[in-house]
């Protein structure tokens, strides 16, 4: 009975040391991609790898697709480490033709320094006593004629 114990407790140990990985973004084939080159047209490059992950948010600057990737890995109630990523970004001309296609992985990545200070709204921070007596009389509206 007590050998039932120790390999139950040894799976279920086994288990719990197992890496949990996840991958989420665009999958591309590299045969694919490869079909993209300078002078595909928007249509041609959405034929071959699917609409993109995001695109650029300044047109003047001219039009990016990006296609994102990540994969990830957990181990038990550790937090997620990023293992790969990938970025594709296919730059386009004016006349909507592939000028540039860029690649970018996990070392080409920076990570930013996030500030934490808080942008003060303006208005006035109520009491919960003030919200509920500034509400009073709102919601008890007696007239029908809608």
């Amino acid at each position: 009975m007590k050998s039932h114990h120790l390999l139950l407790a040894g799976l279920l140990l086994a288990t719990a040391c197992t890496p949990r990985e996840n991958f989420r973004g665009a999958v591309l084939e590299e045969s694919r991609l490869a079909q993209v080159a300078p002078g595909k047209t928007q249509g041609e490059v959405t034929q071959l790898l699917g609409s993109p992950s995001a695109t650029s948010t300044f047109a003047d600057k001219g039009n990016t697709w990006y296609y994102i990737s990540r994969g990830t890995e957990a181990l038990a109630f550790l937090a997620e480490k990023v293992v790969t990523q990938r970025v594709i970004a296919v730059d386009f001309d004016g006349s909507g033709k592939v000028q540039e296609v860029r690649k970018f992985d996990l070392k080409d990545g920076e990570q930013v320094a996030y500030v934490e200070r808080e942008t003060p709204s303006k208005g006035k921070e109520l009491s919960i006593v003030e919200q509920f007596l500034g509400n009073l009389g709102k919601f008890n509206n007696n007239d029908t004629k809608r």
